[in-house]
């Protein structure tokens, strides 16, 4: 269960073996000791894994200078007269100041600071959706949010996230941030993702855009050394994502990088049928297998048989 969901709750748990919360548990500790998961207030996820997210002002110190270059290069995707969404993070942020150049603009977003980048832009209509404000990353989130949302349609969608891998897309550690995301993008004809490559690899634990619905991503180029950065670009890019990947850092410069043997995608709006999503998609990677036996750690006979139960779910 928890391969297949990234978490599970101690109740679902105890439904499934049909014991008691209590017992699950002390098995739940068990499988912890032996590195197979990490506990959570009332359930578990994936040990190591799922990343959990740091609040605005440690992002922002992160890789500033890619996200410079990735900013510069979105914005040169943004023509005049254009209708956007830009969602909310430290990336799309400094894409924001950049869009606050371009006339004729309308930016619909559900982020305080892109709100604030682009208050005093000249001829950019600035159109906030509704919601609960979110403090960690000044984001409007919830239903309000959500709702209001409902029958936009623009030309092209500006996301960030916590996270990107070929498996699951775009990800990030906050339920209500991801289901806003999930409403920008519905009403987008186009998905662009803007992650550096210290996002790349990086699985966290709630789906926003799967990669079947990302129309291009916007990164940067990996040092040589980062395999794992260059490894996702490549299934990515075997995935149909277009990859265009910013110069040297404030250049603006850019390329398309397209596996040996295949031609750059177009872009174009997205097929009715892949307008469809939500926080389905593949599971995350398998658990790592364990180190000890789970029997050594069981306190009583049956416990046995329901961590062996428990590590096969």
């Amino acid at each position: 269960m928890v391969r297949a969901n990234g978490a599970v709750s101690l109740r679902e748990l105890a439904r499934v073996v049909q014991t008691s919360e209590v017992t699950v548990r002390r098995d739940v500790r068990a499988l912890e000791a032996e590195g197979l998961l990490d506990r959570r207030h009332g359930g578990a996820v994936l040990p190591g894994g799922f990343t959990r997210e740091s609040g605005f002002p440690q992002k922002s110190h992160l890789a500033t200078a890619e996200k410079t270059a990735i900013a510069d290069l979105a914005a040169s995707l943004v023509e005049e007269g254009e209708a956007v969404v830009v969602g909310a993070g430290t990336t799309t942020q400094e894409l924001a100041r950049r869009l606050a150049r371009i006339p004729g603009l309308t930016v619909v977003t559900n982020s305080l600071l892109v709100a604030q980048a682009l208050a005093h832009a000249n001829r950019v209509e600035v159109v906030m959706t509704g919601g609960t404000l979110r403090g960690s990353n000044y984001a409007l989130v919830g239903s309000g949010a959500e709702q209001s949302l409902q029958g936009l349609r623009v030309s092209r969608a500006f996301l960030s996230g916590s996270g990107l891998t070929a498996e699951r897309g775009l990800s990030t550690s906050n339920m209500l941030s991801a289901s806003v995301d999930r409403a920008l993008v519905q009403a987008a004809a186009e998905v662009v993702v803007l992650a550096d490559h210290t996002k790349l690899g990086t699985d966290t634990m709630f789906q926003t855009v799967p990669t079947d619905v990302i129309t291009r991503l916007v990164t940067d180029d990996p040092p040589a050394h980062d395999d794992r950065a260059g490894t996702e670009l490549q299934a990515l890019a075997d995935q149909g994502v277009q990859i265009t990947v910013a110069g040297a850092a404030g250049s603006g410069s850019g390329a398309e990088a397209v596996p040996p043997g295949r031609q750059p995608r177009r872009d174009a709006a997205l097929p009715a049928q892949r307008r469809t999503h939500g926080g389905g998609g593949p599971g995350p990677q398998a658990l790592r297998s364990a180190g000890a036996s789970a029997g050594a750690l069981a306190e009583q006979p049956g416990d046995r048989a329901r961590v062996a139960d428990l590590r096969r779910r």
